[in-house]
């Protein structure tokens, strides 16, 4: 049976502002190859009869559009949020165009508070109100077709785009509804469909932005072009904290293209006729500059302020019975030392915008993950009024929590501001991974104590690392606590009588931001590895250690079992090959991972992994398998290739020689497996990243008796 859900006016009424006033030529239809300013202008039509919320449009010839106000980054987002509302609409998704959304309060992400991509939140935020808005626009279109036949609009169906007549003679396409549709008064509320009567959610879709990836027509944030628009390039301080002392434009200016040299606040840009003309002129600047304080700066020292930490005692963010009475009354106790290095996004397309700023309006087409921020930036720079400044989202290559930052748009805006014409701001692969936001490093001291069966009683975690919420707002860490920096760690899901876990914030000059999966990412293989550590010191197999330690947690416990049993655990494996195996909970998504992995003097080489993911109900199985297999990817990078690294002040890595990425003649085999399930739907763009470097590390230990303290692995 179907279920009622009442409307809240209130929202109606803003996402009627939303579909109607905002959708007047403001949503971003990608355009065809050319002038973008041009091809957006064709894709605003005049405002349709049927726009009944933010999120859908009818119009009379019959095109359906759904508004997507999520960033795609190759998650899959532009295909499972329209498959919310083409369910509870009764379309097809072949029958939809999409557009993405302009910057707006109506595509808040009311789980974060604006509009932004991350956290794995973008279905889980979706999952009610693009169904509902999906079934108001459904019943209203019902009812106009029923007034019309002077019909029962209970004994009506939907078809396809059609309502049908109880009698199954007539039929009327949305289309011809659209206008009378728009007239219909509100009802008290809508219902939802059970799950039993989906005929989409649930199934392997296929992606609706594949086809024009694939034949060239999509459009990223590098593809915008608009008519007068400059190129630049900006030189920017190799040391973090170093400030501009002087330049020389001359040579630079002598460069065939290059229109103009200037300074700005993140260096010197470089303003060309192309893309070409801007980085040979960049290349021929001369540049003096200030190092600052931080000119030492290494990975060295680093290290060494971490290790100085470990002599406070840290905020306590977990404690559970009595650690430190437990840890001297252990029967046997084991201490380790895990250390993680900062590491790069690495997106595949580096950061780039385009700006169009006038007096009467500012114009931003971005590959971003953050359209408020992204507005705000305008404003900020600008002066300009928020319904001045309109944000353009492209497709994203790649974004993993880079693309939530502002340095590259406010650049774009600035200098398009000082040369009152269109500026698109390019970087090189150099200027990414030596000016990110990067994924914090840190030191973490685990104490374990065994009783005299072999049993872990006492745990105590100490975490010393930057912040990255201070950053952001000194407010979040208030109590001394970055939330972000212990999640994975402070909700240690096993059945240990005694806990204890600290943070311990130590500040650093490199720039630190969100990374795929945050502090998920680092202390899954922390606590993880150090498990088996505990189970090898109390001789008991680490899947059947947890098993017992995870009886309270029947989810934690299914996919564990799971990915087990399809990987063979406990079977022999192939000559030279070992298994280890990891378990973590994040963004409300459980999984587990095996991974068979041989070590041949100092290579170690995965051969397969096996996943197990239990992520509430399932909008698209194929997007979960592939976003599965992705951070399984972007996390054996991790765990087995790069890391950033100091040396006097600045980042020694520029590029994918020093800093490579995995290849696909070194990607295992993965099997993806999902547990049925009928909670609530949780993330999957980041979830499988936690339990990959622990799988792979355990295995690393299995196989040669040594644990793995450090990452990426060096053996």
């Amino acid at each position: 049976m179907a279920r009622l859900v009442p409307i809240d006016r209130r929202e109606f009424l803003k996402g009627m502002a939303a579909g109607g006033g905002l959708l007047l030529g403001l949503y971003v239809q990608l355009p065809a190859r050319g002038d973008t300013a041009a091809g957006d202008a064709a894709a605003a039509k005049p405002h349709g009869p049927f726009a009944p919320n933010a999120w859908i449009r009818i119009d009379p010839d019959g095109s359906i559009a759904c508004i997507v106000a999520r960033s795609e980054m190759g998650q899959g987002v532009m295909t499972a949020l329209p498959m919310l509302i083409a369910e509870e609409l009764g379309v097809g998704l072949d029958q939809i165009t999409v557009r993405f959304a302009p910057a707006a309060p109506a595509y808040t992400n009311q789980l974060i508070g604006q509009q932004l991509t991350g956290g794995s939140t973008s279905v889980r935020d979706a999952w009610t109100k693009l169904r509902e808005a999906g079934a108001l626009a459904r019943w209203l279109l019902v009812q106009a077709a029923a007034e019309r036949w002077g019909v029962d609009a209970d004994a009506c169906t939907v078809q396809r785009g059609e309502v049908i007549h109880p009698a199954g003679d007539a039929r009327l396409r949305y289309g011809e509804l659209a206008a009378a549709a728009a007239e219909v008064a509100l009802p008290p509320g809508v219902f939802l469909k059970e799950p039993d009567e989906w005929t989409l959610i649930g199934t392997p879709a296929p992606r609706l932005d594949a086809p024009d990836k694939i034949n060239g027509r999509a459009r990223f944030g590098i593809d915008v072009r608009l008519t007068d628009m400059a190129v630049a390039s900006i030189e920017r301080c190799p040391v973090f904290g170093g400030v501009l002392k002087s330049f020389d434009a001359e040579v630079a200016k002598a460069v065939p293209g290059v229109e103009a040299v200037l300074a700005v606040e993140s260096g010197v840009a470089v303003v060309a006729k192309d893309t070409h003309a801007a980085l040979a002129g960049r290349q021929a600047l001369q540049v003096n500059w200030a190092f600052g304080p931080h000119a030492d700066t290494s990975s060295a020292g680093i290290r060494q302020r971490f290790e100085r930490r470990f002599a406070d005692a840290g905020v306590m963010v977990r404690e559970d019975g009595d650690p430190d009475a437990a840890w001297s009354a252990a029967a046997r106790t084991l201490e380790a030392v895990y250390e993680v290095p900062f590491q790069a996004h690495a997106c595949m397309e580096p950061m780039n915008c385009t700006a169009d700023v006038r007096a009467d309006g500012c114009d931003i087409y971005v590959p971003t993950q953050a359209q408020t921020r992204c507005q705000r930036t305008g404003m900020d720079v600008t002066g300009l009024s928020e319904d001045q400044v309109r944000v353009h989202t492209t497709f994203l290559g790649g974004g993993f929590g880079r693309r939530g930052e502002q340095d590259f748009v406010r650049d774009a805006v600035r200098l398009s501001k000082v040369l009152s014409r269109p500026v698109q701001v390019v970087w090189t692969r150099e200027d990414d991974i030596r000016h990110d936001y990067y994924r914090p490093a840190g030191l973490n001291r685990l104490r374990g104590g065994l009783d005299a069966d072999g049993m872990p009683v006492v745990w105590k975690h100490q975490i010393v690392c930057p912040s990255i919420l201070s950053r952001v707002s000194s407010e979040a860490v208030a109590d001394g606590i970055d939330r972000t920096s212990v999640e994975g760690a402070a909700n240690l899901p096993y059945g240990i009588p005694n806990i204890g876990v600290a943070y311990s914030l130590e500040s650093t000059p490199v720039p630190v931001g969100f990374w795929r999966a945050v502090g998920s990412s680092q202390n899954a293989w922390i606590t993880e590895c150090f498990l088996d550590e505990l189970a090898a010191a109390g001789d008991q197999d680490p899947f059947a250690l947890r098993r017992r330690l995870l009886a309270e947690h029947p989810r934690h416990l299914a996919v564990l079992d799971l990915a087990a049993e399809r990987a063979g655990w406990g079977l022999p494996c192939a000559a030279g090959r070992h298994r280890g195996i990891a378990v973590a909970e994040s963004f409300g998504s459980y999984v587990a991972q095996v991974a068979e992995v041989s070590v041949d003097g100092g290579e170690v080489r995965v051969h397969r992994v096996v996943c197990a993911i239990d992520c509430g109900l399932v909008v698209n199985p194929d997007i979960v398998a592939a976003q599965m297999e992705s951070c399984i990817v972007y996390g054996l990078t991790a765990t087995l290739k790069g890391a950033i690294t100091l040396a006097d002040g600045r980042v020694q890595q520029g590029n994918f020689d020093d800093f490579p990425l995995l290849r696909m003649s070194e990607t295992p085999t993965i099997a993806v497996h999902i547990v049925p399930s009928e909670a609530a739907p949780g993330g999957v763009g980041e979830p499988g990243l936690p339990p990959i470097a622990p799988a792979v590390c355990n295995a690393v230990f299995a196989a040669t008796g040594v644990p793995v303290r450090s990452l990426p692995i060096r053996l």
